[in-house]
């Protein structure tokens, strides 16, 4: 039942998104999760309290958060009809919980300025998806920022939301979400949220474990050289300093023939980050690249889907 609730989210999420009339009229399930997170980041990590009170108070607005998240998504499949409507009605209510057309959207955006020597509007495109400094990123690195958003946020906004719709269904799915919120809103080793964002980041590195790796096989595949790309998967994601962004990454960057990661620069931050590159021998990436990428992106979804067929028919 799960895996057919999932196949109706995604295909309504990959045909119409999330409508920009419904977001006027509703806001965005994300939204309100974020709102409720922002809440309890202004009220409980006060910057007077020691660490220990701020991790504690971490640790305890986390569980929170996604025990009423899943716990209320627990409560409306309580309540659904049995049978096709109520599978019907499961998928509806997880398709805002995913992001393959909106994450296909935001990277084609940089694409378009970066082929035309748009340099500005490539970089306002990209501080729409990366969280480093725009004005220090020359087209080969928007291009790896492009591309390693792709391929991390395949994992995090599609396969991973997917996996644990399929298994623990709504509330599962649910779930999942605030989970990945939290992490993309307090997850930071920043002096303001390395003790309240601890335990945020912790989960979501559990979360995201086995469909980081799901989402390596899955783009390997799409390349069309699984084994080619996976060697190069098992030899550098383990350098990267997500215990999971790197397999994803890792995958892209094989899959191409390009070099991703590396130093880079965050906003706020004085210097460049000593991060290695992923598939150093690779080349540096350019706008088709990130072309390439997205159709590699969407074989992979492509798979992802057939995969959920095959769970709804055992």
């Amino acid at each position: 039942m799960s895996a057919i609730a999932m196949l109706i989210a995604l295909a309504l999420d990959v045909t119409i998104g999330w409508p920009d009339w419904l977001y006027r009229r509703i806001g965005h399930p994300v939204g309100w999760m974020g709102r409720v997170i922002a809440v309890a980041d202004l009220r409980f990590n006060r910057s007077d309290s020691p660490d220990a009170v701020r991790k504690r108070n971490g640790i305890a607005a986390a569980l929170a958060v996604i025990a009423a998240t899943g716990g209320l998504a627990w409560c409306v499949t309580m309540v659904l009809p049995e049978g096709l409507l109520g599978m019907a009605i499961a998928g509806v209510l997880a398709w805002p919980f995913l992001a393959a057309r909106s994450l296909d959207e935001h990277v084609r955006a940089v694409a378009k300025p970066l082929a035309e020597g748009d340099v500005p509007g490539a970089r306002e495109a990209v501080s729409k998806i990366v969280g480093r400094d725009p004005a220090m990123l020359d087209s080969p690195a928007m291009a790896r920022a492009s591309l390693e958003s792709l391929a991390e946020n395949a994992s995090d906004g599609v396969v991973a939301p997917l996996l644990w719709g399929t298994f623990f269904g709504l509330p599962g799915i649910a779930a999942y979400k605030a989970v990945n919120t939290l992490d993309s809103m307090i997850g930071y080793r920043t002096v303001r949220h390395e003790a309240f964002g601890w335990a945020s980041a912790r989960i979501d590195d559990l979360a995201n474990l086995v469909p980081a790796r799901l989402t390596a096989v899955l783009l390997a595949c799409a390349a069309g050289a699984p084994r080619r790309v996976l060697r190069i998967v098992f030899r550098d994601a383990r350098h990267h300093r997500s215990p999971n962004a790197g397999w994803p990454e890792a995958a892209m960057a094989g899959a191409l023939r390009v070099k991703l990661s590396g130093p880079r620069i965050y906003a706020g931050h004085a210097g460049p980050s000593g991060d290695p590159f992923l598939n150093p021998d690779g080349s540096e990436p350019g706008p088709e690249d990130i072309e390439a990428g997205i159709r590699v992106y969407r074989k992979a979804m492509m798979l992802a889907a057939v995969l959920l067929v095959l769970l709804a028919v055992l």
